[in-house]
Formats: C-alpha cells, sequence, structure tokens
C-alpha cells in the first residue's frame, strides 16, 4: 500500500478536531500510512441559529459529505449523533469505534450537583431532548428550574457559568473527555434520569463506498458491540421519523454475565420540552448478532412508543 498521506475530513471546532486527531493516530498504526487533517466548515459551525430552526439532521455533516464525494479528503470523522439516519448509496460508515462515556453531564457554579442546584436555577442546554427530560424529572421531583436554550462551542457554553448568566449548563460526558476536560464536571446525570441522544459518545468514520482498501482498512477500527447499539439507537430515531434535533433519548446497554455479554436492554423516550408528557419504554432481548437484529429492536420499540402516542410529543418533525 503506498504511503501517501490519507486526508481525513473534519470540522473545524476543537472537539471536531480532536476527536478527528484521535481516529487519525489509530488510522496510521493500522495503515502504516501519514494522516493529514482537512479543516472542512459546515453550515451548522457557521449558523447562529438554534439547531431546530435550521433543521438539525445534517447541518454538521453535509459540507464532509460533499468533500468526500468530490474527492476532496479520503475519508471523514463525525459524531455519530449528527449524522442523519439515512445513509448514501456512495458513502459507508467503514468504522464505528468503540465508545466514549454515554452520558450527559452538569457543569454547574460552585461544583453543585443537579439536585442541589437552587430554587429557579438557570440551566442552559440547545437539546430539546435535554430539557424534556430535565423538566420532567424537576416536576416529578419537586424541584424549580428553567431550562434556557443556548448555542455555542464548549468555551461559550460554560463562559455562560463561569460569568454569572447560568446556574449550569448541561453537555455530554464524551466530549469534555475528548478535549481534556472532564475534571469541570460537577455532576454526572444517570441515564435513568437524561437518556443520552442516539448514538452520543459514539464517533463515525465514513469513507466511499467504492474504495474497497480503504473501507476494509478502516474496518479496523470497528467495535462490534458499539456498532450493534448505535444501530438499534437510530433504528429507533428513524422508526419515530425524527431528527437529530428531536426530543428523543435512547440507549443501548449491553447486559454480561460475567465476562460474557448476554443480552442487549433498549431503552428509548420522547418528551414535550416542557415535561409535562413523556412516553419511555425499554426492551431486553438476546445481543442481535447482526445490522438487521438491531435495526428490528429498534424499530419494535419505536412501533410500542408510538402506540402510547410519541408522535404527538415530537411537535415539528425534522427530516
Amino acid at each position: 500500500m503506498t504511503d501517501k498521506a490519507l486526508r481525513l475530513g473534519t470540522r473545524r471546532s476543537r472537539l471536531a478536531m480532536a476527536q478527528s486527531g484521535q481516529v487519525a493516530e489509530a488510522v496510521s498504526r493500522v495503515t502504516g500510512r501519514p494522516v493529514e487533517l482537512v479543516e472542512i466548515t459546515t453550515y451548522g459551525d457557521v449558523s447562529r441559529e438554534a439547531l431546530a430552526q435550521i433543521g438539525g439532521t445534517g447541518v454538521f455533516v453535509t459540507a464532509l459529505r460533499d468533500a468526500l464525494l468530490k474527492g476532496e479528503v479520503d475519508f471523514a470523522v463525525h459524531s455519530l449523533k449528527d449524522l442523519p439516519t439515512t445513509q448514501p448509496d456512495e458513502l459507508v460508515v467503514a468504522a464505528v469505534p468503540v465508545r466514549e462515556d454515554p452520558r450527559d453531564v452538569i457543569v454547574a457554579r460552585d461544583a453543585l450537583k443537579f439536585t442541589d442546584l437552587p430554587s429557579g436555577a438557570r440551566i442552559g442546554t440547545g437539546s430539546p431532548r435535554r430539557m424534556a427530560q430535565l423538566n420532567a424529572y424537576a416536576r416529578s421531583h419537586g424541584l424549580d428550574i428553567a431550562t434556557v436554550p443556548i448555542r455555542g462551542n464548549v468555551d461559550t457554553r460554560i463562559g455562560y457559568v463561569r460569568g454569572g448568566e447560568l446556574d449550569a449548563v448541561v453537555l455530554a460526558a464524551a466530549g469534555l473527555n475528548r478535549i481534556g476536560r472532564g475534571d469541570e464536571v460537577t455532576d454526572f446525570l444517570s441515564v435513568d434520569t437524561v437518556l443520552p441522544a442516539p448514538g452520543q459518545g459514539a464517533l463515525a468514520v465514513e469513507c466511499t463506498a467504492g474504495n474497497a482498501d480503504l473501507v476494509a482498512a478502516l474496518a479496523e477500527l470497528d467495535d462490534p458491540f458499539t456498532r450493534v447499539a448505535v444501530t438499534a439507537e437510530r433504528s429507533l430515531l428513524a422508526a419515530l421519523e425524527a431528527g437529530c434535533s428531536a426530543p428523543v433519548g435512547a440507549l443501548a446497554d449491553l447486559l454480561a454475565d460475567g465476562q460474557v455479554v448476554k443480552e442487549m436492554r433498549l431503552r428509548g423516550v420522547v418528551g414535550t420540552t416542557d415535561g409535562t408528557r413523556m412516553v419511555q419504554l425499554s426492551t431486553t432481548g438476546p445481543v442481535p448478532e447482526t445490522h438487521d437484529g438491531a435495526t428490528a429492536l429498534g424499530r419494535a420499540l419505536a412501533a410500542e412508543m408510538l402506540a402510547q402516542g410519541a408522535a404527538g410529543l415530537m411537535g415539528e418533525r425534522a427530516h
């Protein structure tokens, strides 16, 4: 195989550069070839509108995919939760590496835990999913909080807390860990309190379907357990016909008996952003051995959720 550098397309944000850099090192080890990062600006990076307003689905992905299809880069790294659930025929997700911590976290003033925030606390998040679940938890536990919509990178969001504009912000544990800022977390939100976004904490390494050698090389980075879990989560999202900005949470856990993984539990939630109405269900079964099996599990749980009125809770659907 040639030692010519492979070109990795990545967003310009600090987080995207950090996670792409980690993938680049792994790809270099597998292929023996150098990897250079090619920075690409996406619509989601330049727009200041709320994600739900600009469509949510694909706003961080389309420019990277265009660069792949034009041959300007050889492969791209995405946060999996940003990927639309429909996959273009010309492109393939060659690898889903081992998942980082999927949980959401709080970064609060005075190192406060979520349940210790004062009455009337203002919590910033740009995610309808997080708003729905935080408001539902607060309502059921007698907490008085106000969720405040925000945009911006990690520095901007944490800056709202440091500057006293907000009491806390909600972020993804994986993102903070990848940029070496996990020590700023003041509380981890249990997945029993807030289910993460489908695919949260996982990365997608994508390239053109026709580049068989590169597909095979990148596949060395694939983690089958992560792949089957996120496939089930994203299948649920797709079956609900919801985009990545919709208030949908999902998480597939692999349940082990000792060292042997026996079952997979898939949990899903849909709710109104004020937390007044929620549909939350789960299903447990044998670990799917195929993509189709994981897809079927997600669809089955989505069907149960729709039967209980989930569609009416998502408001404007983002396709």
